[in-house]
């Protein structure tokens, strides 16, 4: 990562699941272009790793370990960041669990709740957090992650889909919500076939080097915050783009 410009300046945001893939490229991305970002994932070795990076490269970055699951530690981060810095610009909603992958009749049910626990309702709970936050911000920008197979369902993939189609649902009902009481707006993003963990477990056949790297949703993710958008924005990235 190189520092590329300032268009995020004096902007906060916080992005999910950044320890690696996606979530990480983004977060690499939103500080590159200034942003102070705010980066969270289970375990603190890879957010570290990340956050040397950005400051190495003349970023700012606080990590944040923290289990979404656990309400109690969304409350604790979105409070610590109120007295911080009393407002949030960016959201980013990466962090998702896959999970197995088959029939719906065969879904295991302790699984299908942690994927709904993860995929929707921790979901929930950090809007209902940082909500107050992006309220204070000049433009508020939440950007959730979505999958194809959330609108165009298919056989095996019910149980991540569900949850997605869920969690895009009331990424749209947020965003209707706020539009005509606060500058705060909403974006929904299918990456497509992005070269990461998850890919690989969902394609183990695919050929890794056919697929984009993170950087390209990184920069299209960054981008898209210093372009700005209307609530709710649906984008949908090909296999094949242009790496950061």
């Amino acid at each position: 990562m190189y520092k590329q410009s300032e268009e995020l300046a004096g902007q906060v945001a916080l992005v999910t699941g950044a320890s690696r893939g996606i979530g990480e490229a983004i977060a690499e991305a939103l500080a590159a272009r200034g942003a102070h970002v705010v980066i969270t994932a289970r375990t603190a070795g890879g957010l570290e790793e990340l956050e040397d990076r950005i400051h190495e490269a003349g970023g700012n970055a606080t990590i944040a370990p923290l289990d979404l699951t656990d309400g109690d530690s969304i409350a604790r981060l979105a409070s610590a960041m109120a007295e911080r810095w009393q407002k949030i610009d960016m959201l980013v909603l990466n962090a998702a669990m896959l999970g197995t992958l088959t029939p719906v009749a065969a879904i295991d049910g302790k699984e299908f709740n942690k994927l709904l626990t993860l995929n929707l309702i921790a979901q929930q709970a950090l809007i209902a957090n940082f909500d107050p936050l992006l309220r204070r911000a000049a433009s508020g920008r939440l950007v959730a992650l979505s999958t194809g197979v959330a609108r165009e369902p298919r056989a095996y993939w019910g149980a991540y889909a569900a949850t997605k189609a869920a969690l895009e649902t009331l990424i749209t009902s947020y965003g209707a919500e706020m539009r005509n009481i606060s500058t705060v707006r909403t974006a929904i993003l299918d990456p497509g076939g992005t070269r990461t963990q998850m890919r690989a477990r969902a394609y183990p056949g695919e050929d890794p080097q056919s697929i984009k790297e993170p950087a390209a949703v990184g920069a299209f993710v960054a981008q898209l915050m210093i372009d700005g958008f209307d609530s709710t924005a649906f984008h949908a990235l090909p296999k094949v783009m242009a790496d950061a």
